[in-house]
């Protein structure tokens, strides 16, 4: 159970980045109160991952999946460039998130 509250903190983490450019600075309610509840709840779903899992795995595939989502969704939603080079960084976080999976 603690490998899905990390997963789901990974995306609330992924909603809270992405909320903040719709915040436009927090001068916008709505945006700024939709990413502050994502940041609680990302926040409070990593500490219930944190009570069973090593806190660097936990740490570093919560970071891992906000990451890549972030990164995606920059890349689908603001035209952000998809350079060969950047999809294969991306891919290697993936692959270090999987890696950290099986290894603990």
């Amino acid at each position: 159970m603690a490998w899905l509250y990390l997963f789901v903190a990974g995306l609330f983490e992924v909603g809270w980045a992405i909320g903040l450019k719709y915040t436009e600075g927090f001068s916008r309610l709505v945006p700024s109160l939709l990413t502050v509840a994502a940041m609680v709840l990302s926040l409070a779903l990593l500490g219930l991952a944190l009570k069973t899992l090593p806190v660097g795995t936990a740490y570093a595939v919560w970071t891992g999946v906000g990451a890549v989502g972030t990164a995606a969704l920059g890349i689908y939603l603001f035209s952000e460039p998809a350079t060969a080079l950047r999809l294969s960084c991306i891919g290697l976080i993936v692959i270090g998130i999987v890696g950290l999976k099986f290894a603990s």
